[in-house]
């Protein structure tokens, strides 16, 4: 018999296992309604759907045929309200880095944005990212905690290695505590991760990652305004 339970642990019913040995809830909303969306405008859905990126951005990517399905590109006839409130002017951090990785792994940056003012629902206040440096493909984390960002970076190691067949060569960061505890710096020596930290109080030598927050944290502000949406989400 399985027992579903609120968060204050209140029984909200019981299910009984099936000769497959699967638990089938049969679930009816209260009320039924439909919701649908008219979206006539194909280039507004795809400023939308790829976060409320830049027309020249959505240009760029329609000319280099970098997105399969995107349509031909005019131009967006709508005033974007939750452009304007989640992408305010902010100090530009260095557009180019020193130095780029020549394979996927050779450095990963990593950083941590919070704490949040508002928790998710999940009760979580802070997130850590991680970006290989040569495809640049970002993964995050949602922690209630910074001093959870040590298991994160395991979790993630252990997963990316793994689907990759490579091995993290090198990890950049700035000098939080949560990345210069002993535990932290004794499992990137054991695991042979070179180490490369910002000077204090110099944001901008970890650029990429400090970006990447910004690029993120725009995009969640303008979902949140556009649809009126509390910031717990």
């Amino acid at each position: 018999m399985l027992q579903l339970k609120d968060k204050n642990g209140q029984v909200l019913a019981h299910v009984e296992m099936t000769k497959n040995r699967m638990f089938k809830l049969n679930l009816k909303n209260i009320q039924e309604r439909c919701l649908q969306v008219n979206m006539e405008d194909k280039e507004w859905l795809w400023h939308l759907q790829f976060g409320y990126l830049h027309y020249s951005g959505l240009k760029e990517l329609e000319k280099k045929k970098m997105v399969y399905g995107l349509p031909n590109m005019d131009y967006i006839k709508k005033f974007c309200e939750g452009c304007v409130f989640g992408k305010q002017a902010r100090t530009n951090f260095q557009k180019k880095a020193e130095y780029r990785a020549r394979r996927s792994l050779e450095l990963v940056h990593t950083d941590i944005c919070g704490p949040i003012t508002s928790k998710s629902f999940s009760e979580k206040r802070y997130f850590i990212i991680f970006i290989d440096d040569y495809i640049r493909k970002t993964w995050v984390y949602f922690l209630k905690e910074k001093s959870e960002a040590f298991e994160a970076f395991k979790n993630f190691k252990a997963m990316v290695e793994k689907t990759t067949n490579l091995y993290i060569k090198a990890l950049q960061s700035d000098r939080g505590g949560e990345y210069m505890s002993t535990a932290f710096t004794n499992y990137c020596e054991e695991q042979g991760i070179k180490r490369f930290l910002t000077a204090a109080y110099s944001p901008q030598q970890n650029g990429v990652a400090e970006r990447k927050n910004q690029t993120i944290l725009d995009m969640v502000r303008s979902m949140l305004k556009s649809k009126n949406m509390s910031k717990e989400f």
